[in-house]
């Protein structure tokens, strides 16, 4: 559990609270537990009456000092690590007490003055970039700065790295978003100078990202993976696999690949075995091929799967969709149900699949234009071009009680398809450019449109700058030989 999680739960689970609120309650300084009175339920605190000041109860006189912060912990023998979660709790507990206090004195003030600047209501100046959020960012880093110079551990000072990214992000604030980075990147390099496994990991998905340098830099990504690999790093050893792979910061060597691809799969690492999976199956990388030790892969790592690697799911279900004598039965259902899985871990391919599946009855699927559309939607909002299209074709002929029809949305989601790249969704884009599906009717940009089919290799868009009718029959959610889409 991180840090600043583990603050949370704590809080969360009221550990915070003084220890000694039964006597807190005898003696008028606390309410006993009951339904939610606003912010003073949080902490069990009764407002404070009019004109008269309460003693300080413990965990406040605590909050008095920031000397008192530091030291407690240490004269009570605390490790760094137990040190830092005990100041972060005191920070988040002052800045809860500080807007109960701030809620009292507005209501103090009257019911109506407090309320009148609508940017209240809203909290827009607590958004990000607000100097009230840099102040707690500001305040939250310098506890976090403090410990990480007070401690050998690599681990928090890693994690001190880490978290000066995590919040540079979400800054608008230019100027203080660089110095965060700054600081973070140094930190990041003298940690995996020293050896640090997960610092060079972390450094070199910077560099891989293009987060460190704008743009992606694989020279200086792959031998700090190759090192945290040494270190005994899993995810490095993949990554390092997939440089000797594919030739990134490095030359391509399938042998090398191979070898660091076994050395995480050794660690069941769910893409190292997928890929391992793949490259047994089909003999790649100069792998003798063998088909029962492939699916065995495969197998393992769909076992593993995560929303980074449900590859192995989608080569499954596809492997039992056609079969392999002997070694893979055909099995609809199972088909399904291993893309339904891969979907649900964010894999479009799974996803359009299955949008196909539910829309013309495949698979054992009965025809079911809401689920269809539900698959389709899910993989086009992550760009892919072939669902992106399919959304587009049940936008233009609609489908009653479930998706009304819109020439517009048609449009807007054939338009992503033909953007990227696919050539039967230019041809639809010219086709609706020159009848006038779409904002406007223009027939230069419907040829402009079917140029670029052409050239993609759509026929239709060949016959069509020829001089060929349309024929616009429109037969979408019936067969697969729709002739505009």
């Amino acid at each position: 559990m991180s840090m600043t999680a583990s603050v949370s739960s704590t809080i969360q689970s009221g550990s915070l609270l003084p220890p000694d609120h039964d006597q807190m309650i005898s003696q008028g300084h606390a309410q006993p537990r009951s339904e939610p009175v606003g912010f003073y339920n949080e902490l069990d605190l009764a407002p404070p009456p009019p004109d008269k000041d309460l003693p300080l109860e413990p965990h406040q006189e605590m909050l008095q000092s920031d000397e008192i912060h530091f030291q407690y912990p240490q004269q009570n023998g605390m490790d760094p690590q137990m040190q830092l979660e005990y100041e972060q709790q005191l920070f988040m507990q002052q800045q809860q007490y500080e807007q109960e206090m701030l809620f009292q004195q507005q209501m103090n003030s009257g019911p109506i003055d407090w309320v009148e600047d609508p940017s209240v209501l809203s909290q827009s100046h607590l958004k990000p970039g607000h100097k009230a959020t840099l102040l707690s960012y500001t305040q939250t880093l310098e506890l976090y700065r403090q410990n990480a110079k007070k401690t050998n551990d690599p681990e928090l000072q890693f994690e001190f790295a880490a978290f000066m990214i995590d919040a540079g992000k979400s800054l608008e604030d230019s100027q203080t978003r660089t110095e965060l980075f700054d600081e973070a990147m140094k930190l990041l390099r003298r940690l995996a100078t020293n050896g640090h496994a997960e610092s060079q990991h972390y450094l070199a998905e910077c560099y891989s990202s293009g987060f460190a340098k704008g743009k992606p830099d694989f020279d200086k990504a792959f031998p700090l993976w190759v090192q945290a690999s040494k270190h005994g790093h899993p995810d490095a050893a993949y990554r390092t696999g997939r440089c000797y792979d594919e030739g990134l910061g490095t030359r391509k060597d399938s042998a090398r690949a191979v070898q660091f691809y076994r050395k995480a799969a050794s660690a069941n690492h769910p893409g190292a075995m997928w890929r391992l999976g793949v490259v047994t199956l089909y003999g790649e990388l100069g792998v003798t091929a063998s088909p029962r030790d492939g699916v065995k892969w495969l197998k393992r790592s769909s076992q593993a799967a995560t929303p980074e690697f449900p590859f192995a799911l989608y080569e499954l279900a596809q492997l039992h969709e056609r079969g392999i004598e002997n070694i893979v039965f055909v099995d609809p259902e199972y088909s399904i149900s291993l893309y339904s899985q891969a979907a649900e871990l964010g894999h479009a391919p799974s996803a359009f699949r299955l949008g196909e599946c539910w829309e013309y009855g495949k698979l054992g699927c009965k025809q079911d234009p809401r689920l269809s559309i539900h698959y389709y939607t899910l993989a086009a909002q992550q760009e892919h071009p072939e669902a992106c299209f399919a959304l587009a074709a049940w936008y233009l002929v609609g489908s009653p009680g479930v998706l009304p029809q819109a020439d517009a949305e048609a449009y807007i989601w054939a338009q992503r398809a033909a953007e990227k790249g696919l050539a039967k969704a230019m041809y639809a884009m010219g086709y609706f450019s020159e009848v006038g599906i779409g904002p406007t009717k223009d027939a230069n940009e419907a040829i402009e449109w079917y140029k670029k089919a052409a050239a993609a290799g759509d026929k239709r868009a060949t016959e069509r700058l020829e001089g060929v009718p349309v024929d616009a029959k429109k037969e979408k959610g019936k067969d697969e030989k729709c002739t505009i889409m």
